[in-house]
């Protein structure tokens, strides 16, 4: 096992010291929410598909894999559509607005208690996410290293943090990169061939698994609709996703770049399902199948190989974590303390920094607490699209849209949200499906009796 540690500790210190690097180049607020608003198509391909797929798209889909064989991939196959999509087809008024945050759009669209009851809801998404995510890091280094969960979670997230803090959008740039370059090696070029091999081959596999595993409709279409509607929605208007397309330097980067990243999550998806499948003919009687993705790793792999793909997990949650850990931070400080608790007065590089580390402390904080990461991440997801997906959309292609629609489209997707969870349950479809209808209801119904508000007007740089 040393050379696995090595292996780690080096990933580790390789984080930090491009967090260091970030730091120096960020020098202003600019700088640190957005990386300058000037990344290229080959830094924005990297970083947009490294926050995105995270420990639900790696460890998840593995899992689910393991359970359902190849449909296990419609989760990281919507979040790969939805990404698709906002590239294609919302990419220009993006990246016309000029912008920190995917609420300041209903400010400039409606009016500015739109921008704080949607920045409070935003919130409490990304930080979800981000807690989410720093429990998996204490759950794939407990199962494979037998360190502790607590220690783990403390160590991982403390890294997060630290580079987070240092650099910001910078450093996660940076970071994110070699992220994706070591996840598409450990994923791609090692643990899948190897795990496929050892299982047998593909028609071996098809012989050993249960009938259906090779079919993409083996989770069940109920699954596959909720997917569409948490994941592909959620990937349209998260603001974690939305800051990185801040940082593209042009429409074109978005466009095409981002139709790159969509296309690679696709198949990441693909690959994870495959991995969880040739673990369940590896390991079929496994207890916990969230442990699939650290157990064929352990059992497949040699010493040092293995220290790579634990890497590769590690990074790809690590993205999240820190993608939706800044992205909580900017819209606390932007949306709800720069703009109404200091009388709208603008945000400065150091308030973007301390922000920062008091969203990464409330994240360990969390983390150390919450069990169920499922449940979390469900919550997470059934109110951010419940609640902002009519609006936001709105403010972007209805021109018939009001201020107290959005507001009304908000308090009431939510609150129907919330009320279905309690009475049907987290893991349930009807809070997503009634939380929507109730809010476009709402948001279509209040409009139509008013004025519309002032169509959105592309900002001077």
């Amino acid at each position: 096992m040393l050379l696995d540690y090595l292996v780690m500790l080096a990933y580790a210190l390789a984080m930090l010291a491009l967090g260091w690097y970030g730091m120096r180049k960020a020098r202003n607020q600019n700088d640190f929410l957005v990386a300058g608003r000037r990344l290229g198509p080959g830094l924005y391909l990297g970083t947009m598909a490294a926050v995105v797929l995270g420990g639900a798209s790696t460890i998840g889909t593995v899992k689910l894999g393991y359970q359902y064989g190849l449909s296990g991939l419609w989760l990281v196959f919507m979040l790969g559509f939805g990404i698709i999509v906002l590239s294609l087809v919302f990419s220009r008024q993006i990246a016309g607005l000029k912008v920190y945050t995917v609420t300041q759009i209903l400010e400039q669209r409606y009016q500015a208690s739109s921008r704080l009851i949607g920045g409070i809801v935003m919130v409490a998404y990304d930080l979800m996410v981000a807690v989410t995510a720093t429990i998996a890091i204490g759950s794939v280094t407990e199962v494979v290293f037998g360190i502790p969960r607590i220690p783990a979670i403390l160590c991982g997230g403390g890294i997060v943090i630290v580079y987070s803090v240092i650099g910001g959008m910078w450093s996660l740039t940076l970071t994110d990169i070699i992220q994706f370059v070591i996840k598409t090696i450990g994923i791609f070029f090692v643990l899948l061939p190897l795990s496929v091999y050892k299982a047998g081959g593909l028609s071996q596999m098809q012989a050993a698994l249960p009938a259906g595993f090779f079919d993409l409709g083996n989770i069940g279409i109920e699954t596959i609709f909720t997917y569409f509607l948490l994941y592909f929605f959620g990937a349209l208007i998260g603001q974690d996703i939305w800051q990185r397309v801040f940082t593209a330097r042009s429409e074109t980067v978005v466009r095409y770049a981002g139709l790159g990243a969509g296309v690679y999550c696709m198949l990441y998806g693909l690959a994870c399902a495959l991995i969880g499948a040739a673990a369940r003919v590896l390991i079929p009687d496994l207890a916990v199948p969230e442990n699939a993705y650290a157990e064929v790793t352990r059992q497949v792999l040699s010493t040092g190989v293995r220290g790579v793909v634990v890497s590769a997990a590690l990074s790809a949650i690590m993205s999240t974590a820190s993608g939706c850990l800044l992205a909580a931070a900017t819209v606390l400080q932007e949306d709800v303390y720069a703009r109404f608790l200091r009388t709208g007065q603008t945000g400065s590089l150091r308030e973007s920094r301390l922000f920062t580390l008091l969203m990464g402390v409330a994240m360990l904080a969390l983390a150390c607490v919450v069990n169920d990461v499922i449940a979390a991440l469900s919550i997470a997801y059934n109110l951010l699209v419940g609640g902002l997906l009519v609006p936001i959309v709105g403010a972007l292609v209805w021109r018939r849209s009001t201020a107290r629609g959005a507001i009304a489209s908000i308090v009431l997707g939510c609150g129907t949200v919330v009320c279905f969870m309690w009475i049907d349950g987290v893991l349930t479809t009807t809070p997503i499906v009634y939380g929507l209808v109730a809010s476009l209801v709402a948001f279509i119904v209040v409009s139509l009796i008013e004025r519309p508000a002032a169509a959105l007007a592309p900002q001077p740089d």
